[in-house]
Formats: structure tokens, C-alpha cells, sequence
């Protein structure tokens, strides 16, 4: 295969290099763009002429969803795979009907970022397991999910499930026998919604989700 010419777009700049790093063993992957959201992405499309884009959804100016929406419509030779946080099955849906070509979580081994990038060249698409048990259940679809990054916070099942245990005070190795995880998943679950909300503890966790009213 020739040399696939890749864009990222993310507003953690350290995130981006990351993935950017991660990636430098796989002599055909060739970074060509890094954009801190989608209008500056979209602006620099046409110059750097990208085979796929790894695009998060929540930027400031324009998030994933719309910058989606927009390179399906100008750019459709352009691949988008959606590399984000968030693990909710609706966004899943939302975004393949906008366009995108896969869905991957940030957390996602460099090993599989590398195939979704060779597979939706190859194929058009890249399906791997957590999407697959999207569209067989096809939830989306009956929902009608019209999400708004800005303006609503969706967790994922397991991720109110475990708010709502920090918030009454379990830590994490209880939280892990009553929900039949390991610890780690659950400290990583905290860290990813501590990253989301901006707070530093379970602390302000639970002030976040109670000013939110994130739980039940």
C-alpha cells in the first residue's frame, strides 16, 4: 500500500503528539496535519490533501460532529474516523450516519488506530467490535439522537454507574466487586471523566455530577 498521508485533529496538543509518536513505527503512515479544531482543520484540508483524519469530537469553534457533517459533504474522498472519549453506543450511530468511517476510543491500543487507518483506505470503513454491536442493535436509530457536545453531557452505562458509587462514597476496589470489574478499569473511568469535567478528585467528581445532576 502507498504511503497514507493522515490528519489529527484535537485541541490536547499532548494528546495529538501522542497519537502522532505512537505511530511513527508504521513506515506508511505519514502525518501531514495537526489542527486544534475543526475550522482550522477544514481551512487546511485543501493544502495538505489528507487520506484519513483522526478527528476527536469535542473542540472548541467547531466540534467533531459538524466538521464530520462538512468533509462527508466537500471533501468525500477524505476518511474521517472519530478517535474520542466518549463511550456512549447513540454517538456511535449519530456519527457513521454522519458520515464517519469509524469510531475508536482514545483509550484504543496504537496497533488498532494503525488497521482502522489501513482498513478504511482499503474498504471505506472500519468496523470493530463496539461498533458492530451498534449497528446489529441499530439503538441509535430508534432514539433519534441529535446530540450537542457543548451543551449535553451523555455518560455511557458504566460510566454512571460508576459516578454513582463514587458519589456515595465506595472506593474503587469496591466499586470494582459490585460491578464485576477490575480496580484499574475503575480508576481508569475515573480518570477519564476527571479529564472531561475538569476536576483533580473524586471530590469534585461528586460536586460536578450533583451541580449537573449527572445521577439518579
Amino acid at each position: 500500500m502507498n504511503d497514507i498521508k493522515v490528519a489529527i485533529a484535537d485541541d490536547h496538543k499532548l494528546f495529538r503528539k501522542g497519537v502522532i509518536l505512537s505511530l511513527r513505527s508504521y513506515s506508511n503512515i505519514k502525518f501531514v496535519l495537526e489542527a486544534d479544531d475543526g475550522d482550522e482543520l477544514i481551512e487546511k484540508i485543501p493544502e495538505f490533501e489528507p487520506d484519513v483524519i483522526l478527528c476527536d469530537l469535542k473542540m472548541p469553534k467547531k466540534d467533531g460532529i459538524d466538521t464530520t457533517k462538512i468533509i462527508s459533504k466537500k471533501f468525500p474522498n477524505i476518511r474521517v474516523i472519530i478517535l474520542t472519549m466518549y463511550e456512549d453506543e447513540r454517538f456511535v450511530g449519530h456519527l457513521m450516519d454522519c458520515g464517519a468511517a469509524g469510531y475508536l476510543l482514545k483509550n484504543t491500543d496504537p496497533s488498532e488506530i494503525k488497521k482502522a487507518i489501513t482498513d478504511v483506505m482499503r474498504t471505506g470503513f472500519y468496523l470493530n467490535p463496539f461498533v458492530n454491536k451498534v449497528l446489529i442493535k441499530k439503538k441509535y436509530s430508534k432514539q433519534k439522537f441529535n446530540p450537542t457536545l457543548t451543551s449535553e453531557i451523555v455518560l455511557s452505562e458504566r460510566e454512571k454507574e460508576v459516578l454513582t458509587l463514587v458519589c456515595m462514597e465506595f472506593t474503587a476496589s469496591e466499586i470494582a466487586g459490585k460491578m464485576d470489574i477490575s480496580a484499574r478499569t475503575v480508576e481508569a473511568i475515573k480518570d477519564r471523566l476527571m479529564e472531561r469535567f475538569g476536576v483533580k478528585n473524586s471530590v469534585g467528581l461528586v460536586f460536578y455530577a450533583m451541580k449537573n445532576s449527572l445521577i439518579d
